[in-house]
């Protein structure tokens, strides 16, 4: 049945209108995102304008120096995702890309598989998820793999909240009250000083122990291979401008990224697949064999019916017909908040047969799990092993159930998921 959420909108104040459209998103974001699809895919509201359309949402993501990431440049320390289709973002994106060899996958699901497996084991049958468990893992990864040794995993976790929650949480179009906004860009500055500070003395350390493993020939001092060691072991032409800083920027740039998304990503999906048996018995199922595939095609599916966010966000750089040559073309302004809203464009039923149903093995591509084009997420293969790894090693867990639905705590993340097993 029909919500006539447009009807309710026209009829509202102007000054409910963005209210009303930011609610819905929160709580009713299929039924009415539907609605946009078919009767408005553009929906342009004082605050901000949805682009609802699978191929609308793609020409957003696909023109940077059109719909920019302005929105970010307040909230990043000149990190290279702030950047839209410069030089400085092409270089450092691609430098990161190889640090991050491919090749390491494996390893890397393994390693999240162990990590995983210890939590697991010494919880005796019954653990708090997000916290003990879900944060744990990533902010785990991150020293092990990413080389930020010497920090507190706690220290990781707080650094990577903030920054999530006030860069992509914390802008206008969130309509948070000004007392609470200001509260989460105090916490991101102080957490970022702290960051910072942790960074410095980390590439400072592990440079002075790099120099003495190259003095050495690795006989007295041999390193552990980690991202963090791999980029100081490198020499760099000057002509590519990654000096001392930029690496700094870059290695910190590794773990803000990396703990809150999967957290919540991953605590998303046990509980999706939790609350249909059907589902979780296959998953179950398919958790045991071999070769991850098809284990992994359930957990992505599960993905696009709960993402981590419902939308990217974009600032128009210059006015643009959005859309053109169709039914619904629009000219969007100079200045305009555009948000391209990932979570319809993956109910389009012309990207997505029979979108309102639960079908593993989709085609890959069409998923806006990590984002897409320019700015799609530096990690996401490291993702695309560590979060499905993750649910499975819980799945696995006999007669594994969750003992409430998981507690947000007023917040953008899952906050608290008890589970118990026997």
């Amino acid at each position: 049945m029909s919500a006539n959420y447009l009807e309710q909108y026209d009829a509202a104040a102007d000054a409910d209108k963005s209210p009303l459209a930011r609610r819905w998103i929160d709580t009713e974001p299929l039924p009415f995102f539907k609605e946009l699809r078919e009767k408005r895919p553009i929906l342009i509201t004082p605050k901000f304008t949805l682009v609802t359309r699978f191929d609308d949402v793609r020409e957003v993501l696909s023109m940077p120096k059109v719909f920019t990431v302005k929105p970010y440049v307040p909230k990043m320390a000149d990190y290279l995702m702030m950047h839209d289709d410069d030089a400085l973002h092409t270089r450092e994106k691609s430098l990161m890309q190889c640090m991050l060899n491919r090749d390491d996958l494996p390893a890397v699901r393994e390693m999240v598989a162990n990590v995983s497996k210890e939590i697991l084991d010494t919880a005796n049958g019954n653990i708090e998820l997000v916290n003990n468990y879900c944060r744990m893992v990533p902010a785990t990864l991150v020293r092990e793999y990413f080389g930020l040794t010497g920090a507190k995993r706690s220290d990781l976790i707080e650094w990577s909240y903030w920054n999530q929650w006030d860069t992509f949480h914390n802008q206008p179009f969130d309509l948070l009250p000004p007392e609470k906004s200001q509260h989460i860009i105090d916490r991101h500055n102080e957490t970022s000083k702290a960051l910072g500070m942790f960074i410095v003395e980390l590439i400072a350390r592990r440079l002075l122990q790099v120099k003495a493993e190259a003095i050495t020939l690795s006989t007295l001092v041999r390193l552990d291979d980690d991202i963090v060691t791999r980029m100081l072991r490198t020499d760099y032409p000057k002509q590519l401008d990654f000096d001392i800083k930029r690496l700094g920027l870059n290695a910190g740039g590794l773990l803000i990224g990396a703990i809150e998304t999967t957290a919540q990503a991953v605590a998303q999906i046990i509980q999706y697949l939790m609350e249909r048996p059907e589902w979780l018995g296959k998953a179950k199922t398919a958790a045991l064999k071999d070769t991850p595939a098809e284990f992994d095609g359930i957990v992505w599916e599960a993905l696009r019916f709960v993402p981590i966010t419902p939308y990217l966000f974009r600032t128009t750089a210059s006015d643009y017909t959005a859309a053109k040559g169709t039914g619904h073309a629009t000219v969007l302004r100079e200045g305009t908040h555009v948000l391209p809203v990932t979570l319809s464009a993956m109910f389009d039923e012309r990207a997505f047969e029979s979108p309102d149903e639960f079908m593993p093995q989709r085609n890959w591509y069409n998923y806006f799990h990590f984002g897409f084009g320019s700015h799609e997420c530096l990690g996401r293969y490291v993702g695309m092993v560590m979060i499905p790894e993750m649910v499975r090693q819980v799945l696995n867990r006999q007669n594994i159930k969750a003992n409430a639905p998981i507690d947000y705590k007023s917040g953008p993340f899952p906050e608290q998921y008890d589970l118990s097993w026997t």
